[in-house]
């Protein structure tokens, strides 16, 4: 279905939000778009709900496989201010995503298992959100992919991922359970990158909650929903290999050309699977066997 608008679909589309899991795709230019709906509707998700600038059209061979909604998604805190309306109508409980397009979830045994199977389980646990790392992907020749985006040879930093405590602002000491993750694209080409920008963590997966509120920096106004595992064992998390980051580094006229090239010694080529993410510890099975 298309929808004219976020508020067209939130008055028309109670249907889409009535049972998830329930993906939220933000478009912000023409790259991979089919390709991150066709890999999130092949992992498993009920909805696929697309938000894309009016300029943009779905791309017909996907355009069947998920409902498009135009919004300005460029907007200052248009990303934040979507997902809290979705998550304000949609019932209580419902498992919500959100991504951009070339934007790719992964977790632990996906390739057989399906998000669904997987909420279920961190749910048992009585888990409401769920940690995700977005994992920098890249083409090692800017030459032939100035975009940086290539799906068939897709790279990733395999080291040089940090983790620092999370202050609390009001007193000073670190949040219970809370880091701050770094690496990838933002840590090697940290000068191009704001300050704020810089982190790597994303609570990307979290069930609806009254008077939940998603905030700019991707965490939200409930503390246990930014905790990356409750107090008595470790938990799922989950990867975005994302060529969002690159994507920029490349667009942005303040840092195109004075990168040459994504690849250094740490990096490996990408295989597009979970245990690869596992292997390299940017996800964590916890429980699931």
């Amino acid at each position: 279905m298309n929808f004219a608008s976020l508020r067209a679909f939130l008055a028309e589309g109670a249907a889409v939000l009535a049972k998830g899991p329930i993906a939220l795709v933000f478009v912000e230019d023409t790259v991979e778009i089919a390709s991150t709906v066709t890999h999130h509707a092949k992992i498993g998700f009920r909805e696929i709900v697309v938000l894309h600038p009016a300029e943009i059209a779905p791309p017909p061979e996907v355009a069947a496989a998920a409902h498009w909604v135009v919004c300005d998604t460029l907007a200052p805190g248009a990303v934040p201010a979507v997902v809290n309306a979705v998550a304000a109508a949609a019932p209580a409980g419902t498992w919500l995503y959100y991504c951009y397009n070339a934007e790719y979830l992964f977790f632990p045994f996906c390739e057989t298992r399906t998000v669904g199977e997987m909420l279920g389980f961190h749910a048992e646990e009585r888990r409401d959100a769920m940690l995700a790392y977005v994992v920098d992907l890249y083409a090692p020749d800017l030459g032939r992919h100035p975009d940086a985006v290539s799906l068939e040879e897709a790279m990733l930093d395999r080291s040089g991922y940090y983790a620092l405590a999370r202050p609390d602002p009001e007193t000073g000491h670190p949040k219970e359970r809370q880091l701050d993750f770094f690496g990838g694209l933002r840590w090697r080409f940290e000068e191009h990158v704001p300050k704020q920008r810089r982190r790597i963590d994303r609570i990307a997966l979290f069930r609806a909650a009254k008077d939940l509120r998603l905030r700019e920096d991707h965490s939200f106004s409930a503390e246990e929903y930014n905790t990356y595992a409750c107090p008595w064992h470790h938990n799922l998390t989950a990867a975005i290999a994302s060529f969002r980051t690159a994507k920029a580094l490349k667009a942005n006229p303040g840092s195109t050309f004075a990168i040459p090239g994504f690849t250094w010694h740490g990096s490996a080529r990408f295989d597009w699977t979970s245990q690869q993410l596992m292997d390299l510890g940017l996800m964590e099975p916890g429980q699931w066997f």
